[in-house]
């Protein structure tokens, strides 16, 4: 059972020869969450998400210890990139435009053979075939539409990914691609974000909750039937398929469950940022966090820290802001918020903080936390162990 004030002790002595701001990642923590996802996985390979992570160093962690298997990831310069750096399973999540990207991978033994690319569209085809800088096959995956369609479509729950609803529209684009030379179709992929990425447990919201668990409760049915039937589409054209991933941190017990998926896709889970507090079915550690200093005293019961102004990706609100987690008991002023540069905090707890102390956060997400610090600090116990870039800290911005 995890013990913030204890955590925060521990971090304070681990880093206080080191000056806010700084992002740190609690090594106990990331390893146990790891375990959980294994368990969880129920004996799937699981695919760690390099966004969710966004450090080669921590990936290679991961993907060291049994039941993790090859990367996801979120462009073709960042497939490219980490095939080059030995990575030899790379399976690039969303579909590109990147020309200069299929010209090297089209060109290069290795890295063909390392980078599965996403598509659910002939124009994405279309694209890579002008891009062609060599004759090397191109591995293809497919992504199935996962939203729960109600009312004959009218009503969409779910993320707008890809046009490919209906098993029949996978089959049509796998035989397509059959057809079609220098590509070999390797892949389904289907991930069903308002199951893995939505948390069914929100304090204070029990009548949201109940409708959250009553939606989702439907939606894994629907799309447990309708991935099985599209799975069956594909690998009638493609018998030699190589793989089937599903799921996502909040989904994985469900997903693994599909006798249909061969793999799991997971990696928010690894550092458990504050949007997967809310979830019935597991709890995580949190794993990754950032440190702002204490710069001001206003008055009593207010502190002032550096920065920390790092809202996440989605939809504007205040679930997408960092949250003041050590010591426990502060807040936002609702005047404020998560400042650029100033960021007060409110509660009583602001009064036991002086100038230089360091005030603990989480991020929203995960991996969105590394794009605003060039290294990592690894905690064991209470000293930091090594450190570690971030993809930024090699040089690395992606998106």
């Amino acid at each position: 059972m995890a013990d913030p004030a204890a955590d925060r002790a521990r971090y304070d002595r681990a880093t206080a020869h080191l000056d806010a701001p700084l992002a740190i990642v609690d090594l106990a923590a990331f390893d146990a969450n790891a375990d959980d996802l294994v368990r969880r996985a129920r004996g799937k390979p699981v695919r760690v998400a390099g966004k969710s992570v966004r450090c080669r160093a921590l990936l290679e962690r991961v993907l060291e210890r049994d039941g993790f298997a090859g990367v996801m990831s979120f462009t073709l310069a960042e497939s490219l990139w980490l095939a080059r750096s030995g990575f030899e399973d790379v399976l690039l999540a969303y579909p590109s435009a990147d020309r200069s990207g299929f010209a090297e991978l089209s060109s290069d033994p290795k890295l063909a053979a390392a980078v599965t690319v996403m598509v659910d569209d002939s124009g994405q085809l279309d694209l890579i075939d002008a891009a062609r800088g060599g004759t090397e096959e191109i591995r293809v995956c497919l992504e199935l539409d996962t939203a729960l369609q109600l009312l004959g479509g009218r009503v969409r729950i779910g993320a707008r990914r890809s046009p490919l609803h209906e098993p029949a529209q996978l089959g049509a684009l796998a035989r397509s691609i059959a057809r079609r030379p220098g590509f070999r179709l390797v892949g389904v992929m289907a991930y069903e974000g308002h199951v893995a990425g939505v948390g069914d447990a929100i304090a204070g919201r029990p009548l949201r909750s109940r409708a959250i668990r009553l939606m989702q409760s439907a939606a894994k049915k629907e799309l447990a039937a309708r991935r099985a039937e599209a799975v069956h589409a594909v690998r009638a054209v493609a018998p030699d398929l190589e793989f089937v991933n599903g799921g996502g941190t909040g989904s994985v017990q469900h997903t693994a469950a599909e006798e249909a998926v061969t793999e799991i896709a997971a990696g928010s889970g690894l550092f458990v940022p504050r949007l997967f507090d809310n979830y019935s079915s597991f709890r995580g550690r949190p794993a990754a966090l950032f440190a702002q200093p204490v710069v001001r005293r206003p008055g009593v019961g207010v502190v002032t820290v550096l920065g920390g102004g790092y809202p996440a990706s989605g939809a504007a609100g205040a679930d997408r802001l960092p949250q003041p987690y050590l010591p426990e008991g502060l807040r936002y002023d609702p005047q404020e918020g998560a400042g650029e540069v100033q960021t007060p905090l409110l509660g009583s707890a602001a009064d036991d903080l002086l100038i230089g102390d360091k005030v603990w956060f989480r991020h929203a997400k995960a991996g969105e936390m590394c794009e605003r610090f060039e290294e990592l600090r690894l905690i064991e116990g209470d000293r930091v162990a090594g450190t570690v870039p971030t993809y930024r800290g090699e040089g690395r911005t992606f998106l």
